[in-house]
């Protein structure tokens, strides 16, 4: 087996490192003796002089997220991750809001589950798996016209954390507002935040979700844009912290890492996302030069995130594709790290129409870490998995395409 210090890791969609400028930034926070000067371990929301030293630390990263988002301070609310913030966006709060919620059937579980859960609508989408806004419109006038329900909330993702591919949410906010007004539009933007502007991508939506640790920031902290006017309620009730919207103490240092995590990234996207994009798009010629490797119908042509290759293998499984793949110090999917397993059936892959069990899904993410050295190693890799596979008595086509 490879060692760990030489795994060629392709799997950024799923979690990133925790980069330098969010780690500098929580050391203090987490130092504690003679090395936390001043000390940083108070509760903010006390209201002795370590408390407020605590509230100050709150308060700034606050105002550094919202500048980089797009938003007032005051719409920010800090939650445990992207799961907790499209829960509380979906549901509205505890108890929900009244009506029923609306989603596109590739959405992300931490979506597309409260949404079933609360008998909710999933709108088709289209073969790159994007809401289109006539597929939209004709959902919520079928919603209104008779049915004695209405739309409670619309969900749709800035961009698809399996395929890559990115929705136009100025477009879908003006058929929410013709078809349902006043209903909110909520948009999963956790994918799409290290590499598109959400202050201009996600400017139509209501309510936005991110996430740090897709970012170089640390796990368990991410945040809901909740902006002025739309009505939120508690889904976590208890201390009526972040304005009464999300009971709980903050784990200060880790919004504190979130912060520096999402400036950085800010700062470095323009010339990340170019340097990423070219990268994939030479790992996807390299591959695709290979007969039994095909890009999934849909993403071609289609606007999609720098860092997301997403690709389908004739005639392996995807389990045997990823195991044979992690022999060699390859670490990619097949689809969201929020199923139940690497090779778990995916519904993005179903809602698209691909079908068929010999047809592997392989989702390849570049991240800010990600060399050229990796990406010729992981084209070496996978053909070396399939010449395997072929050994085995598979049937994926090894002959290069002419």
């Amino acid at each position: 087996m490879v060692a760990p210090s030489e795994y060629v890791y392709l799997d950024h969609a799923a979690t990133t490192p925790l980069c330098e400028q969010a780690r500098v930034a929580m050391e203090p926070l987490l130092a504690s003796g003679e090395r936390a000067r001043p000390p940083s371990f108070g509760n903010p929301s006390g209201s002795h002089a370590l408390a407020r030293i605590a509230t100050r630390a709150l308060d700034e990263a606050r105002e550094r997220v919202a500048a980089v988002l797009g938003c007032a301070p005051g719409e920010v609310v800090f939650t445990s991750g992207g799961t907790e913030a499209d829960n509380l966006a979906v549901t509205g709060g505890m108890p929900p809001r009244p009506g029923v919620p609306v989603c596109g059937a590739t959405e992300h579980p931490a979506v597309l589950e409260p949404v079933r859960a609360l008998d909710g609508v999933e709108v088709a989408v289209d073969a790159a798996g994007r809401v289109l806004p006539d597929a939209l419109a004709g959902t919520l006038e079928r919603l209104g016209g008779g049915t004695g329900r209405r739309a409670s909330v619309v969900s749709v993702m800035c961009a698809n954390n399996e395929l890559g591919t990115i929705n136009d949410l100025d477009a879908l906010a003006a058929v929410v507002h013709e078809h349902a007004p006043g209903v909110p539009l909520h948009s999963d933007a956790v994918q799409a935040a290290p590499w598109l502007d959400l202050s201009v991508a996600a400017r139509a939506a209501d309510l936005v979700s991110v996430s740090a640790h897709k970012l170089g920031g640390p796990k368990g902290v991410g945040a809901l844009v909740v902006r002025a006017g739309s009505m939120l309620s508690a889904l976590i009730h208890g201390g009526g912290q972040e304005r009464g919207r999300r009971g709980g103490t903050p784990d200060l240092a880790g919004i504190v890492g979130f912060a520096a995590a999402l400036e950085a990234t800010a700062s470095q996207r323009c010339s990340q996302a170019a340097r990423v994009a070219a990268l994939r798009d030479e790992l996807a010629a390299e591959l695709e030069l290979l007969e039994a490797v095909s890009p999934t119908v849909g993403t071609t042509g289609a606007a999609v995130l720098p860092g997301h290759l997403h690709l389908l293998v004739e005639g392996v499984s995807a389990e045997e594709l990823l195991l044979l793949l992690e022999q060699r110090g390859v670490c990619a999917s097949a689809g969201s790290s929020c199923a139940s397993g690497a090779a778990a059936g995916s519904h993005v892959v179903e809602a698209i129409g691909v079908t068929g069990r010999d047809r592997a899904p392989l989702r390849i993410s570049l991240g800010a870490t990600t060399t050229r050295r990796e990406i010729r190693a992981a084209a070496d890799a996978l053909r070396w998995a399939l010449a395997r596979l072929a050994e085995r008595g598979g049937s994926p086509v090894l002959e290069a395409r002419t």
